[in-house]
């Protein structure tokens, strides 16, 4: 009797529940054979490829217009500084012109127009200031008592200076007790309105405190004090430190018309011009109507003169600046490559540039003078750079040169207030100007152009976000699915072995 002993297959399972992540994608193709890992990155690859790319365009094209905007920026407010730097220098403006500076020196005040100034100025006085000695033999004392110096101005009502009249309201400066003369001094300069103090020591010891207060006739002042500071009183009942300048106005004819005037330096007379008196004017023998003999001051002369070789230079730079900014405008808005060939802001911006030749920046001039800059030689050629005509503008120099200046005004708004004007204008509109939009204010020009880049770029950013939580999820479904299939065909294959091994051995019990 032949006795069969029956061998038990056991079916290998795998649990997917305890299988996930790395773990799962190590393991896959071990029952199957198959690359699945391989398979599973294809497939996920494959499934946001398009999507990738599209996101990746995306990107890629807003970072290069977020920077295209910016290079714009730069090019534009560089070149709108540099001139406004030029033209707020004055180099291109007339400068005034004196005919003897040891009389007095003359400057151009900001915004002036000096061209064609013709002056007569002839100086007879000098203002001058009130200036007291306080003399202390020995050397500085030092007050022990402190107390207060009351300080006054006004006219003086005699030369000695026994009161002023009309005094101001009495200045109260506070001395504290044991004060040096150098700290009475600070607190005089410190507190004065305008009266200054100081302490000379000369060579045998003794000290002097100098007093000097602001000129003009109505700056005579009076100094009181009591106690020990009453060594510095100047003027009044008991005046005890030397007055030896009295405070007076100058003196000036202008073209005919005397006036005075409290300082030297003098802005209101002449327009556009600060004149600094520097000595008085020379005088000459002169005979009066009933032939008596006298003497006048001879004036001093005050003219202008035009930069026409700096504004020359202007021109030619101002040109050689504009061809490089456009070269840029042109390349970033570029209707094939350009990044921001469809942005309505940057080529808005190129055309206001390009109309820049012909925006009227003077008016009020004669008929037929230059208002712009084609009427003074800049012309605009085919490609839309621009170019300079010499010959017109030497000529424009010549028969006009305060109109030509005039386009170089230190003035404001889009036309008539000069070049720089005109083209900050520009540059205000397309960089940082806003505008009110139902009610809200809102940017325009390549601030708009740039905060709309921004969002889209941030919008680009949370999707491509978004792409790789979704990719993360749909890898690991798929590899869980691809497990659980894989521990299925290995359950199979382990199955078939077990049979064949009972076969095997059924074959060789029979034999």
């Amino acid at each position: 009797m032949v006795t069969t002993t029956a061998t038990t297959a056991t079916t290998p399972t795998t649990s997917t529940a305890t299988v996930s992540g790395s773990s799962i994608l190590t393991s896959l193709g071990a029952g199957s054979g198959v690359d699945t890992a391989g398979l599973i990155k294809s497939l996920v690859s494959a499934q946001f490829a398009a999507k990738n790319a599209s996101l990746s365009a995306q990107d890629t094209a807003l970072n290069a217009q977020i920077s295209s905007v910016a290079k714009v920026q730069s090019a534009i407010t560089s070149f709108a500084s540099a001139l406004s730097s030029l033209v707020s220098g004055g180099s291109l403006a007339s400068q005034p012109t004196s005919s003897d500076s040891s009389v007095l020196t003359t400057t151009a005040l900001p915004g002036a127009r000096l061209s064609g100034l013709s002056t007569q100025v002839s100086v007879e006085r000098l203002a001058t200031a009130q200036t007291a000695i306080a003399s202390f033999p020995g050397g500085a004392p030092t007050f022990a008592d402190g107390g207060t110096l009351t300080l006054s101005f006004g006219t003086a009502a005699d030369d000695a200076v026994s009161s002023v009249t009309p005094p101001s309201d009495g200045i109260q400066i506070a001395i504290p007790q044991g004060a040096t003369l150098a700290q009475v001094a600070s607190a005089i300069t410190a507190n004065g309105k305008g009266l200054t103090a100081s302490v000379v020591t000369d060579v045998n010891g003794d000290a002097y405190l100098s007093l000097k207060g602001p000129t003009g006739t109505a700056q005579a002042f009076t100094l009181s004090g009591t106690g020990s500071l009453a060594q510095l009183n100047v003027g009044g009942k008991s005046p005890a430190a030397t007055i030896n300048g009295q405070a007076g106005n100058a003196k000036v004819t202008v073209d005919g018309v005397s006036v005075e005037r409290a300082s030297n330096t003098i802005t209101d007379l002449v327009a556009g011009v600060k004149l600094t008196l520097t000595g008085l004017s020379p005088t000459t023998s002169a005979t009066k109507a009933d032939g008596t003999p006298t003497t006048v001051a001879k004036p001093v002369s005050l003219g202008s003169t035009t930069p026409s070789d700096g504004i020359a230079q202007a021109v030619n730079d101002f040109v050689t600046t504009y061809n490089q900014v456009l070269a840029e405008l042109k390349t970033e808005t570029d209707p094939a490559t350009g990044p921001l060939r469809s942005d309505y802001n940057a080529t808005n911006l190129l055309r206001s540039l390009r109309g820049l030749t012909l925006t009227t920046l003077s008016t009020g001039g004669a008929p037929g003078d230059p208002v712009n800059l084609a009427s003074i030689g800049v012309a605009t050629n085919k490609d839309g750079t621009l170019s300079v005509d010499s010959s017109k503008l030497n000529t424009a120099l010549l028969k006009t040169p305060a109109a030509v200046e005039a386009l170089f005004a230190n003035g404001t708004g889009a036309s008539g207030g000069g070049l720089a004007a005109a083209l900050n204008t520009i540059t205000t509109a397309a960089t940082s100007n806003k505008v009110v939009i139902n009610g809200q204010a809102e940017s325009t020009g390549l601030v708009g152009s740039t905060q709309l880049y921004t969002a889209r770029l941030a919008k680009v950013t949370d999707a491509e976000a978004q792409v790789t939580t979704d990719t993360a999820a749909y890898q690991e479904r798929l590899t869980k699915q691809y497990a659980a299939s894989d521990a299925i065909v290995a359950a199979y294959k382990a199955s078939a072995s077990a049979l064949q091994s009972q076969i095997d051995q059924w074959n060789k019990t029979s034999g």
